[in-house]
């Protein structure tokens, strides 16, 4: 019993079982060792046969360098987007470390309130999507609480999820910004390129970035409209191959504040969703009466076509008339028909009948 009782008493200084001892720092040559502590001699490679001491070490950090850049982007939206719209937000969080999320902003509230909102958060950028009939999709890119803001139409919507991405990144590693020619031709697009820059670049040594630059943004201008693209970057032969999300922006208006604020530039080429559905209402009902017309003048061609034409002498050379049968004059008039209901006396008056032409055939 003593025996196991002893075994069974854990030694002084002994870890309980799963626990595993922390690493400790080796102390620097120029810090000595705390009063009342183990004291330990250093020993020199010339008295240990020229072996250096075994010394703990912690690897130091990846990101080395400081956090300067405190660019911190607000990634929210207002009540009423769908599936896609959702999706393609969370997206952009997934890809964008430096960026913040909150809870939907109410319809009824006025655009000014989301400066009120960032600087709860502590964030300088905000990209807000603006959902109206349940079928338009708004985006705001805007720095606040300064300014300038941009207001785009957002379309053709592509996530992550689809299968056509076949493409894969690092979570968290930066990205290289890829801009057309066009956005330093004019000066809206320059001003936008800066936006773009400020908001989609995470910024260097961010504690949630990773120090690897393995895909790309690509920002291009085709048909007065910015195109989205995101691609990864394979190490092979330097190939591209799509991630996703895709959208493209048709910019709307530029302000001089955030959200709001004096008109910097207005798209000239930009038409409204309701406008553009009004058009094509109207083309299928030009369809329509196109149609109509047709079938009218058609009828009235019928008509027109139809010319009297006179009758042939010669037609009637070659009939021959139809044998003329004598009509019959029928001077006795015939007996009517009793109506009989029931077939039973229909019969009893048949035999009657018979009975007295027999009577009439004998007496004579």
């Amino acid at each position: 019993m003593a025996w196991g009782q002893m075994a069974a008493k854990r030694k002084r200084g002994a870890l309980a079982p799963g626990k595993a001892k922390r690493a400790k720092r080796a102390p620097s040559a120029g810090k000595a060792a705390p009063e009342g502590g183990p004291r330990e001699r250093s020993i020199p490679p010339q008295e240990n046969n020229g072996i250096p001491p075994q010394e703990y070490s912690i690897p130091p950090p990846v990101s080395q360098g400081k956090w300067k850049n405190k660019e911190r982007v607000l990634i929210f939206s207002s009540r009423g987007i769908n599936f896609r719209t959702r999706h393609l937000m969370q997206d952009l969080r997934t890809l964008m470390p430096h960026s913040k999320a909150d809870t939907k902003m109410d319809r009824k509230d006025q655009l000014f309130v989301i400066n009120e909102v960032c600087e709860m958060k502590n964030c300088n950028k905000c990209i807000f999507f603006e959902a109206k009939k349940k079928q338009d999709l708004y985006m705001w890119l805007s720095n606040t609480p300064q300014g300038p803001s941009a207001k785009f139409l957002v379309q053709n919507v592509h996530t992550l999820a689809e299968l056509k991405m076949t493409g894969n990144c690092l979570r968290g590693s930066r990205p290289l910004l890829s801009f057309d020619p066009i956005f330093d031709r004019e000066p809206h697009y320059a001003l936008l390129k800066e936006l773009f820059i400020q908001i989609f670049g995470t910024p260097q040594y961010h504690p949630k970035s990773q120090p690897f630059v393995d895909h790309v943004f690509t920002f291009t201008i085709t048909d007065e409209r910015i195109w989205f693209r995101n691609y990864q970057i394979i190490e092979e032969d330097a190939s591209l191959v799509e991630i996703g999300p895709r959208f493209v922006l048709n910019l709307i208006k530029i302000f001089q504040g955030s959200f709001g604020g004096p008109t910097l530039y207005e798209n000239p080429h930009y038409q409204s969703p309701n406008m553009h559905r009004r058009l094509l209402r109207l083309s299928v009902a030009a369809k329509f009466r196109e149609k109509q017309q047709v079938k009218e003048v058609q009828k009235i061609k019928k008509k027109g076509t139809k010319v009297l034409v006179e009758e042939d002498p010669t037609e009637v050379v070659f009939e021959t008339p139809a044998e003329e049968k004598p009509v019959e004059i029928q001077l006795v008039k015939p007996e009517s028909k009793p109506i009989v209901k029931d077939k039973k006396k229909l019969r009893k008056i048949q035999r009657k009948k018979q009975k007295k032409l027999f009577r009439t055939e004998g007496s004579a």
